[in-house]
């Protein structure tokens, strides 16, 4: 019997990924975990020990409230281990914390590894959430990940991390759907009815009031220390970056760019991102 759907939620950053990883968390039947990030260097050929260390010691690892132990019991005891059993008991572990049965992922760079978590995972289903590459830059601004306030390398990101999902997506057989910010903050409803579609699940009303419970959810991301070329921020600094999600979808978040890039701004990044965003349908 073929599994429904695991939700890997997917994306450019500051794109929507976490409104709709709260808006799926939200479902009674499915947990989602803050960004795992442990996959991009996973070494899928890593045994019981390796496989262990490798996530608990990952700088993630404290956003996910677990006991390491328990989980590294937990796959000692596997009767056949593999890497994608070791994923399936650590996402099962997570959403057991929720009294919940299914469980799913979002982390935005695994866009760029679709293809070998679906060789590793085939009951993972990729939600590709995309935005408007103007807003998605200026929702940067200020951060210290992804490209920053330069404008000019967030569109080339932006270009080529839309364009490699897709080229994957046309090139493989893993279940596969694109959906829009802007639909998820004008009609979230119909946005979400289709998600539960491809999820095979039931639409549940709880979702569209994710932002309710989003303090508690958000509230478990923790601080970072300084590690190599990684910054380190506090874990007021973490969680603040996504206070906007304890509130319902505001349609001013659509189209900022119109007001807050100048002209010149415009010109720079449409001279590098234009054909996709006309591909796309962005003015």
């Amino acid at each position: 019997m073929t599994s429904p759907p695991a939700p890997f939620i997917v994306g450019m950053g500051r794109s929507g990924t976490t409104l709709l990883r709260l808006m799926i968390d939200s479902h009674p039947l499915i947990a989602i975990p803050p960004e795992t990030q442990f996959i991009s260097t996973l070494n899928w050929s890593c045994g019981r020990d390796e496989f262990i260390r490798h996530v608990t010691s990952h700088r993630r690892w404290p956003d996910f409230h677990l006991d390491a132990d328990a989980l590294a019991e937990t796959i000692l005891n596997l009767p056949d281990f593999s890497v994608a059993e070791g994923l399936r008991a650590f996402y099962r572990a997570y959403a057991a914390r929720f009294a919940k049965p299914r469980w799913g992922d979002k982390t935005p760079t695994y866009s760029e590894r679709m293809t070998e978590i679906a060789k590793a995972l085939p009951e993972a289903g990729f939600i590709h959430i995309i935005r408007d590459g103007r807003d998605s830059a200026l929702s940067h601004r200020g951060l210290w990940f992804g490209p920053g306030a330069d404008l000019a390398a967030h569109a080339r990101v932006w270009r080529q991390t839309i364009l490699w999902a897709r080229e994957q997506a046309a090139n493989a057989t893993f279940p596969y759907m694109e959906v829009r910010f802007e639909n998820l903050i004008l009609t979230p409803d119909a946005e979400l009815r289709r998600i539960c579609s491809f999820l095979d699940v039931d639409f549940d009303s709880s979702m569209l009031k994710y932002h309710q419970r989003a303090a508690d959810r958000i509230g478990e991301l923790e601080g970072r220390k300084v590690e190599g070329n990684l910054p380190g921020f506090s874990k007021e600094e973490h969680r603040a970056i996504f206070a906007r999600t304890s509130s319902p979808p505001d349609p001013d978040r659509i189209g900022v760019w119109r007001r807050d890039m100048s002209e010149s701004e415009q010109e720079a990044y449409t001279s590098i991102a234009g054909d996709l965003l006309t591909e796309l349908g962005y003015a």
